[in-house]
């Protein structure tokens, strides 16, 4: 017998030991580290959350900031094309009270009429402006073009205006925390909104101004904060900022007074003022830590004058995680308290019968052939284990040689298994694709037929209105007839445009497929869709429709179809060029067809690049298509009993042929 069976086995090396390792180390040690990297991991994708969070929303204050000041540019801009301001205009001994009248219904806080030569009108009591032809704002439309911004006017500015907009604009800047250094103990510059438009002989110039203004960053902070968008009693925040002083904020700076002239801290007035970026990360606002996001705000001139803000109390986040970890970490204590003495208790059961059948195997191996497990009592496997331990040894050779056959059978099922598992992947990873691409073309049927009726609205209010002018001015309106004819036109050229998107995200309102449909007509309805693509790319279209007949085809399916075409076209002639689009009857078939062919006069295909042209996410265009467009083109036909082919010389363009069966007619 060797010397390393005569000698006792180390305690660390019994089974005893191993077992109670292998028992143990998931639970003590590797689910730890385990419950560890998830925790850090949850937390690590909290904080992407927030920021992620606050990101967007400071993009939709901001959006909606853009939009406050547009409204204001737009009602600026109404007036001075309204009919009642063009007969004021005649009457300058009242031209003050009309524009203090207007600018009360309008709620700005001043408004005043300029012209080319720096003549000034105000509404109200203002004393005047000295030259407002300084303004970018003012001089776009004394050359005829509206245009809006936040500028910064000095108390000079604003005392000419008027005074109460002075004392309104005057803070006192508070000692803030964080805050770069300063000795000034007051804010007297005014952030307005800056408006102007043309008008007759001249420009209506107004502005609303923000330093104080809690109406309106009350109305930004509702939009993105509206009640019950964050956790617990946590409420946002918005606040505008004049370089680095907060003018017009809902932050509280103590119960019931906003922080009003309080600052913001050196390090983010350094990265989105100084630098002019973006800051989504948390900061410290006035008292308390927020998840915070900081843009630069940029006046008529093009400079960096003050921040928008938007965020959220940190605090309430930070303690739902802690009380989640709480809860994980309390729980994982529990199962340790519960699991560890059931292991234990049997594991003892396990350790002592395989020490007494190691004894025993020992004192045969010296020699003591009598030697036995003595093992009784008992009937589990290690018993049977000791009753059939000889037995096995013998059938162990047979065994083996049955595994290794066994594993090479196991391992032929697994390749071919994993090439059917590879092939199915392939195919899912096609569907999610195409399904990705539905819902992208449904998000824009959704989007174009929102746009569509938002045009419709105000198109509604032109035509209304052009009636009432056309009406009171009677005889005088012969005058203009030119003028309102062409007005006329235009606005039913925006309704059919408007049907026609409608109609391209609504088929199923507009389309009647029992009836049938001309491709030429189709083809002619679908220009104007793609006309600012041929205008912009310098490529000229040429028509020769001749296919009498209908086909049974959804006609937002052809528009489809031939969109794709064009387009295709288009891109493949970066340097402009020619598409000739042309129908035609071909009754050679056993069921006369329509045959629709696009032509351009780009680089062409090879033959390889012909052969795969239809093949799902197959593009030459590299990142920038997704490879679907012919492929859907291709299935959109085959549904309705057409196809489509293509015929190209490399250098020589390429022409797709689109054949469709023509309609049936059914006998009456």
């Amino acid at each position: 017998m060797s010397e390393r069976i005569r000698n006792p086995v180390s305690l660390r090396n019994t089974v005893r030991a191993r077992l109670l390792v292998i028992a143990l180390l998931p639970i003590l040690i590797l689910l730890p580290l385990l419950l560890v990297t998830a925790v850090k991991s949850w937390s690590d994708r909290m904080n992407e959350v927030l920021t992620a969070k606050v990101s967007g929303e400071l993009t939709v204050a901001r959006q909606h900031l853009d939009g406050l000041v547009q409204d204001r540019s737009a009602a600026i801009e109404a007036l001075g094309r309204s009919a009642l301001f063009r007969d004021q205009s005649r009457a300058p001994s009242t031209m003050g009270g009309f524009l203090e009248a207007e600018r009360l219904k309008m709620g700005l806080d001043f408004l005043y009429y300029v012209t080319p030569r720096a003549y000034v009108v105000m509404a109200g009591q203002g004393g005047g402006v000295a030259d407002p032809r300084n303004w970018p704002v003012v001089n776009s439309a004394l050359n005829g073009r509206s245009q809006a911004a936040i500028d910064v006017f000095t108390q000079t500015d604003l005392a000419g205006l008027s005074p109460d907009l002075a004392a309104r604009a005057r803070l006192e800047l508070l000692p803030t925390q964080g805050a770069v250094p300063t000795d000034r103990a007051l804010e007297t510059r005014g952030m307005v909104v800056h408006a102007a438009a043309p008008a007759p002989g001249g420009a209506l110039v107004g502005g609303v101004l923000l330093n104080r203004n809690l109406g309106f960053i009350d109305e930004i902070n509702d939009l993105v904060y509206p009640e019950g968008s964050l956790t617990g009693a946590n409420d946002g925040t918005a606040t505008l900022f004049l370089d680095d002083v907060r003018v017009s904020t809902n932050v509280r700076l103590f119960e019931g007074q906003r922080a009003l002239g309080t600052r913001v801290s050196a390090e983010v007035r350094d990265r989105v003022l100084q630098k002019g970026a973006t800051w989504t990360a948390r900061a410290f606002v006035v008292n308390d830590w927020y998840i915070s996001a900081y843009e630069p705000i940029r006046d008529s001139f093009g400079r960096r004058i003050g921040m928008l803000y938007v965020g959220f109390l940190e605090a309430p986040f930070r303690q739902a995680e802690q009380r989640t970890q709480m809860v994980i970490w309390f729980s994982f204590l529990a199962v340790i308290a519960v699991t560890v003495p059931v292991l234990l208790f049997f594991a003892r059961s396990i350790f002592r019968p395989l020490e007494r059948m190691n004894l025993a195997i020992a004192r045969v191996e010296g020699g003591d052939l009598s030697a036995r497990s003595e093992i009784s009592g008992r009937d589990d496997e290690i018993a049977r284990l000791a009753a059939h331990l000889d037995t096995l040894l013998d059938q162990i050779q047979e065994r083996d040689r049955r595994l290794r056959n066994w594993a090479e059978e196991l391992e032929t099922r697994v390749t071919e298994r994993t090439a059917d598992l590879q092939e199915a992947n392939e195919q899912l990873e096609i569907t999610t694709r195409q399904l990705i691409l539905s819902e992208k073309l449904a998000a824009l049927g959704e989007i174009t037929a929102g746009v569509a009726h938002e045009i419709n609205n105000p198109l509604a209010v032109i035509q209304g209105n052009l009636d009432v002018i056309q009406d009171h001015m009677g005889e005088a309106a012969l005058e203009y007839r030119i003028e309102f004819k062409l007005i006329q036109e235009q606005i039913q050229a925006i309704s059919i445009l408007v049907t026609k998107l409608l109609s391209f995200s609504r088929p199923e309102e507009f389309d009647l497929p029992e009836q049938g449909i001309n491709p030429d007509n189709v083809v002619r309805a679908t220009l104007p869709l793609v006309q600012h693509i041929l205008t912009k790319s310098g490529v000229a279209l040429h028509l020769e429709l001749d296919g009498a007949g209908d086909v049974s085809m959804n006609e937002t399916e052809l528009q489809q179809v031939i969109v794709n075409l064009i387009t295709n076209a288009v891109q493949a002639m970066p340097a402009g060029g020619d598409i000739y689009i042309r129908t035609r009857l071909d009754d050679g078939w056993a069921r006369p067809m329509i045959v629709l062919e696009v032509r351009d006069t780009g680089a062409g295909m090879t033959p390889e690049v012909s052969a795969r042209i239809f093949d799902p996410f197959y593009s030459t265009k590299g990142a920038k298509g997704t490879g679907l467009g012919l492929s859907i083109t291709r299935d959109i036909l085959r549904r309705a009993g057409g196809s489509v082919s293509v015929s190209s010389v490399p250098g020589q363009g390429a022409t797709f042929t689109v054949r469709l069966p023509i309609k049936e007619q059914l006998p009456y």
